[in-house]
Order: structure tokens, then C-alpha cells, then sequence
């Protein structure tokens, strides 16, 4: 039966500058960071409370850096926590909003590590509550 997402996989380009931004910026800590192949590395991030990891890998067929990625985290406080990643240099695109279900914000994921953002709507991070 299943009982969980053990992992998610961010398809990224460079494994070292995507490594600094959810560590450094999003305060991700490193689980994992072992040779994968001798073109990459399996790095496995955890997020503190949660039992989901991250892992930013590169794919060579699938999942491209720059196609249509979405990644959703959830948060406590969606205000506060947008002034701190924001305090850290992470750019908004869509600054904290109530709605009925909620409060979201999003911001850009992609260019801080490694990738190049064709079509900045592609590549947002939602925060919620």
C-alpha cells in the first residue's frame, strides 16, 4: 500500500548553484549529496518537518529544466515567510493574497539555479497556508 511521496525531482542544469538556492535561500538541508553517475550527483534535500524530500536532478530524457514545473510548499505563515525568502533574494511574481481556500504567494525558482526562463509563468514556486 502506499503511504506517502518519499521524494519529488526538480529537473535542474546546475546541480551546485540549484544546491545554494534551496539550501541558502529556502533553508532546505542537505540529506544527500553522493555521485550518482559520472555525469551527476543524487542530491536529496529535506524540508524541517516534513517527511517528503527534494531531490535536484538532471534529467537526460523527461522532465527538462525550463518546461512546465510547478512545486507547491505549504507554510504556517505564507506573509511571513515571503519577507524572509525575500530578505534572502528571492523575487516574487505574485506578492502573499487571501482567498476564500487560503493564502498564496509565488515567486521564481528557476533562473537563481541554473536554469533559463523562457516564459516566467513556467516557473513559479507557490508558497501556501
Amino acid at each position: 500500500m502506499i503511504q506517502g511521496i518519499k521524494f519529488a525531482s526538480i529537473p535542474v542544469t546546475d546541480q551546485d548553484s540549484a544546491l545554494a538556492f534551496y539550501t541558502e535561500k529556502l533553508g532546505f538541508r542537505l540529506v544527500t549529496d553522493q555521485p550518482f553517475n559520472d555525469e551527476q550527483r543524487w542530491i536529496e534535500l529535506g524540508i524541517s518537518g516534513a517527511d517528503t524530500r527534494v531531490v535536484l536532478f538532471r534529467f537526460d530524457e523527461g522532465l527538462k529544466p525550463g518546461g512546465n514545473m510547478n512545486v507547491t510548499f505549504w507554510t504556517d505563515d505564507v506573509e511571513g515567510t515571503a519577507r524572509e525568502l525575500k530578505s534572502k533574494g528571492v523575487e516574487f511574481v505574485m506578492e502573499p493574497k487571501r482567498e476564500d481556500w487560503g493564502t498564496a504567494a509565488a515567486f521564481k525558482r528557476l533562473l537563481p539555479h541554473g536554469n533559463k526562463a523562457v516564459d516566467d509563468r513556467k516557473f513559479l514556486t507557490c508558497v501556501c497556508l
